[in-house]
């Protein structure tokens, strides 16, 4: 692990993140590495622990679920190398890899950044994944393509001081039109593109709504602004992350996400405290290249001869619920139903080879674990039917009720309480053999998590399920949450569903049966989810009640899917963000690693990096310093307040300069602009602050050698 010559031809960021994964592998595995805080680190780097011991899941970053042909056939040669030979396609238009072993992910960085591929903070307290609308750039609805706005904030985020450390993980999501087709209400930070008019001049911008989340707490996301110029898009999240960063909960784990701040706070004063942020970023406004990326060139025109089909009616089912055409005329949008997102390397690679031949060399992952295909000529329709379908994805129904999204659940998740596969299966033969109709219904889904965190995003379903279980006595029988009417409206509002009852997951294809049956003798053409609304939640429990009754239990009710044996819940700890560290000479090692950061970015030179990270130094070293008094803080507002209180007010601790308040010296961060001076200054101002939280640290020990790796 230890050789890394052969890394030459990366770009410097790719070549340190390998090589700090391979040295820290390589000391958790020596037993030198505290193996929470491995786990922190790794997490950051997309290696994330399954549920079976000793393999991890490799999570891939793609921003908004571009691929081109050939990155499609690295990933299966890394999967076949380097994992189970198998593609998982996620609800946030990444790639997983499954059944990894530690040292492997190492090898999978090195495959990934030689073809403009990366891991980093893929999973982790990091800026996630960023989502787009798949259609983006073709879709005949939109205002402007988004691609090259997303590809922007990604890369503007990545590796970024200023979320490497914070308190949870941040999503976000671009729309291509106000049809809201990347359910940007359910996210971090939401963008709906818009244009209006300026003495004549088309202006573009966007629509910004903040603070939305699913989870066991789903909250809808709130308008932050109607209308925020293109150019102040970037700056406006900085600022927002920054006080996320501040303010938002770091112990209480289920409570720190943005959507819990926003409340605890009120919107004004959270978009006030943005305001406030501003003067410290290092742009006031961040023009956007338009060329960023793009649009792929299809492939040559040609002429296809006519071909008889097989399954002539497969084929026209196809055409209606699988293809589009684009807003570029002649050319077609094409939909690829992958079944539970599961792609085999074999299929991933013969995949690529249909790409280069019929369409552009654009993919892109769906929202819904498919992909799309662009750009192809509506002559060649057929002929990529016929090839898909030899394929095995060619069946229709793409997004439909048949297309059912699910996470891998108790699959290879450690949160998973069910197997959300296994019924995911048992619903689509429900639904395709007994409601064929519902292949061409896009108003109606059905999507399942195999727990309440909502991978499968299960409350943005019109019938959604998360994992649960049941008891009576002694026995604990696996279960689903049944949720109804959620998603996107066809007018683009946003609708998060409404808990109705815990069934015996055995029985839930018998309630998929109850609602669609109910919905199709009464609803009188309203969509699915106008008619929940119409007869309310009280009608639907009524309906679902006598599935309830787990006393007259039959043979295999007490099974979950997929199983044969008694359902046993076993729930691991999940890896969704980082843990809390309280070893104080730790803690200490981290803050001066920080701060080396900071001095790093000072040569670049890069100011607004080096200012930030030398703030999470001093937020970390104070932290250490109050651990030490046994005192917890759970915000980095409060980290600086009880760090006034029970050092400086007490006299345990004499800030430099004459200064009293400490809160006031390390705020300083957002009164001035980032430049060269007050940089040096600050920077300067923390390593004599961390200098004296390690004597202090020194005073508070019997044998002082315990934080002698740790000295400045």
């Amino acid at each position: 692990m230890s050789d890394f010559n052969h890394l030459h031809h990366l770009n410097e960021a790719d070549r340190a993140d390998i090589i700090e994964l391979g040295e820290r592998a390589a000391a958790f595995r020596s037993g030198q590495e505290d193996p929470e805080r491995f786990r922190h680190f790794r997490l950051t780097r997309g290696v994330y622990g399954q549920r079976q011991p000793d393999v991890q899941m490799f999570r891939t970053k793609i921003p908004f679920g571009k691929l081109t042909a050939d990155q499609l056939t690295v990933l299966a040669d890394l999967a076949d190398r380097y994992a189970n030979g198998k593609l998982h396609l996620t609800t946030r238009q990444n790639v997983q890899l499954h059944y990894v072993q530690l040292e492997d992910s190492v090898k999978i960085w090195e495959g990934l950044a030689a073809n403009g591929m990366t891991g980093r903070e893929a999973c982790g307290n990091t800026v996630r994944n960023i989502t787009g609308s798949a259609r983006a750039g073709i879709d005949p609805h939109e205002p402007f393509d988004v691609s090259p706005y997303v590809q922007a904030t990604f890369e503007y985020f990545l590796r970024n001081p200023i979320c490497q450390d914070m308190g949870r993980k941040i999503k976000s999501a671009f729309s291509s039109s106000e049809q809201d087709s990347a359910f940007t209400y359910i996210h971090d930070f939401g963008f709906i593109p818009r244009v209006k008019t300026v003495d004549g001049q088309e202006v573009r911008g966007f629509k910004v709504l903040i603070a939305g989340g699913l989870g066991a707490q789903a909250i809808p996301a709130h308008t932050a602004h109607e209308f925020l110029e293109e150019n102040l898009l970037i700056p406006f999240k900085e600022a927002a992350l920054r006080v996320f960063d501040r303010h938002g909960e770091r112990e209480k784990r289920m409570k720190a996400r943005m959507k819990f701040l926003v409340q605890k706070l009120g919107l004004p004063t959270f978009l006030e405290l943005v305001e406030n942020e501003q003067k410290a970023l290092k742009y006031q406004r961040y023009p956007i290249d338009r060329t960023l990326v793009p649009t792929a060139q299809p492939p040559a025109q040609r002429e296809w001869p006519t071909l008889e089909l097989a399954d002539p009616e497969k084929y026209a089912i196809w055409l209606k619920t699988n293809v589009f055409e684009q807003k570029q005329p002649g050319f077609f949008g094409v939909q690829l139903k992958v079944r539970l997102g599961n792609l085999t390397s074999a299929e991933a690679r013969q995949l690529a080879v249909l790409v280069k031949k019929f369409a552009a060399d654009d993919v892109r992952i769906t929202m819904n674990q498919g992909l799309l295909l662009r750009f192809v000529q509506a002559g060649a329709l057929p002929h990529l039917f016929v090839a898909l379908d030899e394929l095995g994805l060619g069946d229709p129904g793409f997004d439909s009720t048949a297309d059912i999204t699910a996470c891998p659940g108790t699959d290879t998740c450690a949160l998973g309480v069910t197997s959300s596969t296994g019924l995911a299966r048992q619903l689509e033969l429900v639904v395709r053999e007994e409601y064929p109709h519902l292949l061409e219904e896009t108003n109606l889904k059905i999507k399942i998590s195999g727990c309440m965190n909502s991978c499968g995003q299960h409350m943005a379903a019109s019938i959604g399920f998360h994992g649960s279980s049941l008891k009576r006595g002694n026995l604990v029988i696996p279960a689903m949450q049944v949720v109804l009417g959620g998603g996107v409206d066809p007018d683009g509002t946003g609708q998060l569903a409404e808990k109705i009852i815990k069934l015996p997951t055995r029985r839930i294809p018998a309630a998929l049966r109850s609602v669609l049956n109910d919905y199709e003798q009464h609803a009188d053409n309203q969509y699915f989810n106008q008619y929940f609304r119409q007869r309310g939640e009280r009608y639907f429990y009524d309906l679902l009640k006598p599935l309830a009754d787990v006393s007259d239990l039959q043979e295999g009710e007490v099974f979950d899917w997929d199983q044969s044996q008694e359902y046993v819940q076993a729930i691991g700890v999940g890896e969704c963000a980082g843990v809390a560290f309280d070893v104080v000479g730790a803690i200490i090692g981290d803050a001066q690693a920080k701060l080396k950061a900071a001095q790093n970015y000072l040569t670049k030179p890069a100011f607004a990096e080096a200012i930030y990270s030398a703030y999470t130094a001093y937020i970390i070293g104070a932290k250490a310093a109050l651990l030490a008094k046994d005192v917890r803080c759970n915000t980095h507002i409060g980290i600086l307040e009880d760090f006034q209180k029970h050092y400086v007010a007490t006299a345990d601790f004499i800030l430099e300069n004459g200064d009293t308040d400490f809160v006031e010296q390390v705020l300083q961060v957002n009164q001035h602009e980032p430049e060269a001076d007050f940089a040096k200054n600050y920077v300067a101002q923390t390593a004599v602050f961390l200098k004296k939280i390690i004597r202090l640290r020194e005073s508070q020990l019997a044998e002082k050698l315990v934080l002698e790796n740790y000295r400045a």
